[in-house]
């Protein structure tokens, strides 16, 4: 299958454009919408996602996953094979911080369509290259270093809210199981403390639980963090362990 993710979101021409081109170049491969609210703008947040996102699915798609602010420069187009994947999209620092844990290996995309829109490669180069890949079909590219990808300037597990879902609870960068027990997190000013679930704090109260992906998320019970404390995506998280809650 084609598992789609984007910051396109659901208005709009965009999402549907590319399933008419996957749908006109693999008919027979079926296609995934996994989310179109990638962090906009911000690939190596939504490459942390992504990967979380994948970790916690059966592997062998082809990913198409498009975040891409420097669309229509120089930057490649690349295809990365981890995980049992195979991932289409920009070299921004996006396909890097996908990577599922294990061995990767990259080609540069040198494929190229008799029309590409300098806007919108999603429709025009990605999508097809997925489709040819779904279908086992070849695609023109050139080897690359795994080390020659674009990869962030940092260097550990990304320390910021990189996703706010339609409940209000945010999803850290930081993976669930790298932190204690008395592990504390700040955001915004506010201190939560970790439970298991919701339910393990009162109604109102605040949390962090490894959440469903493995990454910590910020949570109120029965409330929404980012509504009453004003968490977006992009803050900084910092990890305090025994401090005082209060």
């Amino acid at each position: 299958m084609i598992l789609f993710a984007s910051d396109f979101g659901f208005t709009g021409p965009y999402v549907g454009q590319v399933h008419a081109v996957l749908a006109r170049h693999a008919p027979n491969v079926p296609v995934i919408d996994l989310m179109h609210d990638l962090p906009a703008f911000r690939p190596e947040a939504a490459g942390c996602l992504l990967r979380a996102t994948l970790r916690a699915l059966a592997p062998g798609s082809v990913v198409l996953a498009v975040v891409d602010p420097g669309v229509g420069t120089d930057r490649d187009p690349i295809i990365v094979e981890a995980g049992g994947n195979r991932l289409v999209g920009p070299d921004n620092g996006l396909l890097a911080a996908a990577f599922v844990d294990g061995a990767a290996k990259a080609w540069r995309i040198d494929w190229r369509p008799d029309h590409l829109s300098a806007s919108f490669h999603g429709r025009d180069l990605f999508a097809p290259v997925a489709a040819m890949l779904a279908q086992g079909r070849p695609v023109d590219r050139t080897p690359v270093a795994i080390a020659d990808l674009v990869r962030p300037d940092r260097e550990g597990p990304l320390a910021e809210i990189i996703y706010c879902d339609h409940y209000g609870n945010a999803m850290t960068g930081l993976d669930a199981a790298g932190l204690g027990d008395d592990a504390l997190l700040e955001a915004a000013g506010r201190r939560f403390r970790r439970a298991r679930t919701f339910a393990d704090v009162p109604a109102g109260g605040a949390l962090w639980y490894a959440n469903s992906l493995g990454l910590a998320e910020l949570a109120i019970n029965c409330g929404s963090a980012a509504l009453q404390h004003g968490l977006a995506v992009g803050m900084s998280v910092t990890v305090l362990q025994g401090a005082d809650p209060n």
